[in-house]
């Protein structure tokens, strides 16, 4: 298995690994790494690898058997062989981002406190698909009461549970389409908030921001009809 580093400090932008194979798509596969493998609607992090003589460009990374990830090159360069040890640095500019919208989608599940049937995450933009027979009838309202939960510069903390003990209560979880990964034992929980002032708790393994108020002003843009009752509902960073 790979060590997620960013698993317990997703502001770490830099980190050595050692390249531990490939795969014969020709991804470098690593003990341990910063970047994020895509998942849960949140894309894979870009950046660069260094070794002794080389540097390459990573698109992406992706998650493979057995728990390992590995960090796909933006190009056909060759390749550090086993053995070779790396410093890994994040594109951080793009992953900051992800993380901001990331918090923000969730803070947007409490203002539609509806059940969500999908979401995205980008580094501009993101979106979640609710469960919701009717749109919205005050747009305006629901972005002045999302902006102010950011504004609250709320933390923003994480906690591990048992599968069990999540099994024992399904309504921490919001997504009908997706259930959290169990089978290893323990779930991530991500809470917004604390103690009386806890807006918001439920199963994620993404990168989060560490306050609310890290995300900055945002904005809604339209309701998308994506079915007979699947609404699609789009934010936008701003700046």
């Amino acid at each position: 298995m790979t060590e997620l580093l960013f698993r317990d400090d997703a502001y770490l932008r830099q980190a050595g690994s050692t390249v531990v194979g490939h795969t014969p798509e020709g991804a470098l596969i690593v003990d341990r790494t910063v970047f994020y493998a895509t998942s849960g609607g949140q894309p894979g992090d870009s950046g660069w690898v260094a070794w002794e003589g080389g540097r390459m460009a990573i698109a992406t990374a992706v998650k493979l058997d057995g728990g390992a990830v590995g960090l796909v090159p933006a190009e056909a360069v060759a390749m550090p062989p086993a053995g070779t040890p790396l410093i890994q640095e994040l594109d951080w500019d793009r992953r900051h981002r992800h993380m901001r919208v990331h918090t923000a989608l969730h803070l947007l599940s409490c203002v539609i406190p509806l059940p969500v049937t999908g979401g995205q995450i980008g580094a501009e933009r993101g979106r979640l698909d609710f469960d919701m027979p009717d749109p919205p009838a005050d747009l305006a309202a629901l972005e002045v009461a999302l902006n102010a939960l950011i504004g609250r510069d709320l933390p923003v903390t994480d906690t591990w549970i048992s599968d069990d003990e999540l099994l024992a209560n399904p309504g921490l979880v919001k997504t009908l389409s997706v259930m959290p990964p169990i089978g290893q034992g323990r779930v991530r929980l991500v809470r917004i908030g604390e103690g009386g002032g806890q807006v918001d708790l439920q199963p994620c393994g993404g990168t989060h921001v560490a306050r609310t108020g890290e995300i900055g002003r945002v904005t809604i843009g339209k309701i998308e009809n994506k079915g007979r009752q699947n609404r699609r509902v789009t934010i936008h960073l701003v700046g």
